[in-house]
């Protein structure tokens, strides 16, 4: 399952749109995975959470999730920002979706605040 799933995120994140505005790129790209997480809140858990105790994926089904990181290294790269900022950006994203998962399943309150957290992103690892 886990497999799978890292193979469905990669699938998904591979379709989402790149621009030449590093902005927009990440409003995109922070609605996508949010979308991605809400849409099976199972999966989001499984592929990014620790809910299993004791659950390690096996490393053939790790390399896949690996694949989903380095897209979204290499997205990043190509927009100028230093390596660094993944944890950042990720450490966003997982919180913007817990959030709207655990608060406000089916309705919009933590994904309205995408756009404004990308910004702010943007302008800390920018400026």
């Amino acid at each position: 399952m886990f497999a799978q799933g890292s193979r469905e995120f990669v699938d998904f994140y591979e379709q989402v749109p790149l621009t030449d505005d590093a902005l927009t790129d990440l409003r995109v790209g922070m609605h996508a995975f949010v979308r991605f997480a809400t849409e099976d809140t199972a999966r989001y858990h499984l592929l990014f959470q620790r809910t299993l105790p004791g659950f390690e994926p096996s490393p053939e089904s790790f390399a896949t999730s690996v694949q989903g990181l380095d897209l979204l290294r290499r997205r990043l790269t190509a927009h100028g920002y230093d390596d660094t900022v993944v944890d950042l950006l990720t450490a966003l994203g997982t919180g913007l979706a817990d959030q709207q998962i655990s608060n406000d399943p089916g309705g919009d309150r933590w994904i309205r605040l995408i756009d404004d957290a990308m910004t702010m992103f943007h302008n800390h690892v920018s400026g």
